[in-house]
């Protein structure tokens, strides 16, 4: 039984961790802008909340999407509004982001569902599914079925997609010109004026791609991981995928692993559930739902110190006249 157990834990942590991924590049594109997002929760509840409620009323997938990109670009437009172009505090306008969505989605669906801010459940058909059904369960004694076919091919379209985000985050800001300056505008922002470039454009530029990435994220919750909403159905994915970037220091492929990490932990936590250790007996149920968020709590108080933020992170470009 070793290949089922491997198998699963290898499937449950790629699962997990697509959300978080998709949200960590989505707050690395913003943050190597210069721009700091700890809207990023706030961002996906909103995306989940229009994935499912789309997706259950006009039974589509697509049309589910493409609410839940729209209303997180929009959120992301309403942060740079405030941020960019009125140069308020980044932080605030995060922390109110987070507030906002955690208030009005649950209100929207009572008003709209009538369900105690719940959303209707979402056809099966609609649902975001394995690609490959064959691979859907593991199979005993059979290793290269088990590990290869269940661990790593039994995913819907979204897991990939969080994991070539990874590649294409990494390659646009390493080897193109649009990347090279959007990283410049985060390091310093009035060489990039000085060249006759728009800071505030390109900051914009970053949150609607951050935007894109945090309704991938949101809808995945919703489409994929979950039949419906339910009230902060995030659970703090954002805050992690925060945690992630800052341990992988601004750089997509750190913060991958670290969002692995969080996945690998989160898998194994459900698989201890019930499980009796030697000398220890039963380990509580509440301490290994926490592990997550408690190794978040130790690499940030590990190695927050020794990351380099860019330069100009939270600074609001005033143009020199």
């Amino acid at each position: 039984m070793d290949e089922v157990l491997i198998a699963s834990v290898l499937a449950s942590t790629l699962r997990v961790s697509a959300p978080l991924l998709l949200c960590a590049m989505a707050g690395v594109l913003s943050e190597r802008s210069g721009v700091v997002d700890l809207g990023l929760e706030g961002k996906m509840l909103f995306a989940a909340f229009a994935a499912a409620a789309t997706a259950s009323v006009t039974h589509s997938t697509g049309l589910g999407l493409l609410a839940a990109v729209g209303v997180a670009c929009l959120a992301s437009l309403l942060h740079g509004f405030a941020c960019v172009t009125h140069r308020g505090d980044q932080v605030v306008s995060g922390v109110a982001l987070n507030m906002i969505a955690a208030g009005l989605t649950v209100v929207l669906g009572i008003a709209w569902f009538q369900q105690g801010g719940q959303t209707p459940p979402i056809d099966p058909e609609v649902r975001l599914t394995a690609l490959a059904p064959a691979f859907a369960e593991p199979q005993p004694g059979h290793w290269l079925a088990s590990v290869f076919g269940h661990g790593l091919l039994s995913h819907n379209v979204l897991v990939y997609v969080a994991f070539l985000m990874v590649a294409a985050v990494w390659f646009f800001l390493e080897r193109t010109r649009p990347g090279l300056r959007l990283r410049a505008v985060g390091e310093n922002p009035a060489m990039v004026e000085a060249a006759g470039m728009s800071v505030q454009a390109l900051r914009y530029q970053a949150l609607l791609m951050n935007g894109v990435l945090c309704g991938l994220a949101g809808s995945y919750l919703t489409l994929a991981q979950n039949a419906s909403f339910s009230p902060n159905m995030t659970a703090g994915r954002g805050f992690i995928a925060l945690a992630a970037m800052i341990f992988g220091k601004w750089k997509p492929l750190p913060t991958m692993a670290a969002c692995l990490l969080f996945g690998f932990l989160d898998a194994v936590a459900i698989r201890m559930q019930g499980v009796q250790l030697p000398g220890v007996g039963e380990v509580p149920v509440q301490l290994i739902q926490a592990l997550p968020y408690i190794l978040t709590v130790v690499l940030l108080a590990g190695f927050i110190g020794s990351a380099i933020a860019p330069k100009a992170l939270g600074r609001p470009y005033v143009k020199e006249r």
